[in-house]
């Protein structure tokens, strides 16, 4: 994000009408991408004392089935639930959580809700590769904070501005309009998170160099992960010379071996939802649920 911009300025700088079509486009798997960042991420949670007794997957089959499993046997004890904004892929999650599709790991844990649960439900949440795809981050913030107890805590992952940076050079040195959505940067991401009531937020990144035999390969992995969904997008479709020279563009970074590297930044991270504010005036009223909430202090 450019340090003049705003937080309402988007990044993410996406067309809704793109995204929304993709969006709701049902899946047949998880993107392997996407299922090898949520388990970089689970093993985060080694590091993290609290135990929840539930928690929440926010759109699991595009965050990645795999992963789910991974955090569900991390927490054995710990209720689940599941949000799905699109209902073909909430069909989808449904028939690969029963026992007779599915690993051994769901017979020993609590069952899975397919529903949002109540607000201030849960005591962790988990949003693995989401929020680069969210119309207004903010927004999204705020829904997660409204799934959580005061105390509980946040994970998620997205990718950040350094992804296809080899791609976005190419398109620049053409003059062509950008090839994806400019997205956010973590320390943005993180300011966000204090504004919509989390605390003491955590954020780190690492960048993946995926390599690719050709450029056939690259850019077919590249549509399972999404489609361009920048406004300023060619507005049409192009032509064969047009699509001969971005294939000869992109062989032209392969190495000595003939391997051609692709950058994703994953950014990942990490807040606690802080418990409510009680405003102090002359003659204040505090109800019982939020000197509750406000005495409840983690150990």
């Amino acid at each position: 994000m450019p340090a003049s911009a705003s937080h309402t300025d988007v990044p993410p700088s996406l067309d809704p009408v793109a995204l929304a079509r993709w969006q709701a486009r049902p899946l047949a798997a998880s993107p392997w991408l996407h299922e090898e960042v949520g388990r970089r991420m689970q093993e985060r949670l080694a590091w993290i004392v609290k135990q929840p007794a539930s928690w929440c997957d926010w759109e699991p089959v595009r965050g990645g089935v795999q992963a789910h499993a991974l955090v569900a046997a991390h927490y054995p004890k710990a209720r689940q639930f599941i949000v799905h904004g699109q209902p073909a892929n909430q069909r989808l999650a449904q028939s690969l959580w029963q026992p007779s599709v599915v690993s051994r790991w769901l017979r020993s844990v609590p069952a899975v809700s397919f529903a949002t649960p109540a607000q201030q439900s849960v005591q962790m949440l988990w949003a693995n590769m989401h929020l680069h795809q969210a119309i207004s981050p903010p927004q999204t913030i705020q829904a997660w904070a409204g799934l959580l107890e005061p105390q509980g805590f946040l994970m998620f992952s997205c990718l950040g501005p350094d992804t296809a940076i080899e791609l976005r050079q190419i398109y620049a040195r053409r003059g062509w309009p950008p090839p994806a959505q400019e997205y956010t940067d973590m320390h943005d991401l993180g300011d966000m998170l204090v504004q919509q009531g989390f605390a003491e937020p955590v954020m780190d990144m690492e960048h993946i160099r995926l390599q690719f035999p050709d450029a056939v390969r690259l850019l077919a992995e590249l549509r399972e992960l999404g489609r361009n969904f920048h406004p300023g997008r060619f507005g049409g479709l192009r032509g064969r010379q047009w699509q001969r020279t971005l294939m000869e563009d992109i062989a032209g970074l392969a190495d000595a071996s003939g391997a051609i590297t692709l950058t994703f930044e994953v950014i990942y991270g990490h807040a606690i939802k802080a418990p409510p504010r009680m405003a102090m005036a002359e003659q204040t009223r505090i109800s019982l649920d939020d000197m509750r909430a406000t005495l409840q202090k983690r150990p």
